[in-house]
């Protein structure tokens, strides 16, 4: 029964992240993720190019547990540094048990281009730990990005991972996929925001996803979304305290599998 459930727990997993896109925040989770064209500090998850909106020096932690499994749960933790030129950021994410582990650490720096566009590079070191039966694999994956401000009301954002390609081991299946995200974001007033996106990764059909902000309030945020592969369903909110601390509570609702709930907390230093 114990490796039925390995085995189950395993390919589960390797479905989900084999691709080597690591998502965090309960914010992008309860906007169905679709946070291409979204500037914020979680934008080392996101696109690495979005800094439009990073005027200060901020820092996060996430955690995540997919479909209420303990052995799918994630940590994630998010640095942005605001330099003269450019924002520099960090981040680091740990997924799973201790049969198997996947993880994602690395280091990026973007560059406003124009007053309406900014681009950005990213490296990671990533990889996949499994027991002592089956060993450790590792490889290092870039990323790229872009944000385009077209007017007060409307931004684009398009990213792509792993732009060389990189691979886990000359074994057929062990390799990282590729990943494009085109997105919209329509700041339709100061209480309403509209993000959505199409994502193609190299192994998967096309995904489309589609979400809403709204603020009833100046510290309180209500969110909700849906993406269509896999059909998934998504719904959080967000508390701001003392303009520095944002609570963030997010879920998601995949039509066979279930909950997965995630809560994060980022701070800006004023």
């Amino acid at each position: 029964m114990k490796l039925v459930f390995f085995t189950g727990v395993f390919f589960l997993s390797n479905l989900i992240l084999s691709q080597g896109v690591y998502t965090a925040g309960a914010r992008n989770l309860a906007l169905s993720n679709a946070t291409v064209a979204h500037s914020d500090e979680w934008f080392y998850f996101n696109n690495p190019g979005a800094i439009q909106d990073i005027k200060k020096f901020s820092v996060g932690v996430s955690y995540e547990n997919r479909f209420l499994l303990r052995e799918m749960q994630s940590q994630s933790v998010v640095g942005v540094i605001p330099l003269k030129k450019g924002v520099l950021s960090i981040g680091s994410q740990i997924y799973g048990y201790t049969q198997f582990r996947s993880f994602k650490t690395g280091i990026g720096y973007a560059l406003p281009l124009a007053e309406f566009l900014s681009a950005g590079v990213q490296l990671n070191y990533q990889g996949m730990r499994l027991n002592q039966n089956y060993g450790n694999a590792n490889a290092m994956t870039a990323e790229f990005g872009v944000l385009s401000k077209l007017n007060k009301k409307v931004s684009i954002g398009f990213s792509i991972f792993n732009i060389g390609s990189a691979i886990l081991d000359d074994y057929e299946y062990d390799r990282y996929t590729n990943e494009m995200r085109l997105g919209v974001r329509y700041q339709l007033s100061n209480k309403v925001m509209f993000l959505s996106e199409i994502e193609k990764n190299s192994e998967y059909p096309l995904n489309v996803k589609i979400s809403t902000e709204y603020l009833p309030t100046d510290n309180v945020y209500i969110r909700g979304g849906f993406s269509l592969q896999p059909v998934s369903y998504s719904f959080g909110f967000g508390y701001v305290f003392a303009k520095s601390v944002m609570l963030d509570f997010g879920t998601s609702y995949h039509q066979y599998l279930g909950w997965s709930p995630a809560v994060s907390c980022s701070y800006k230093f004023h």
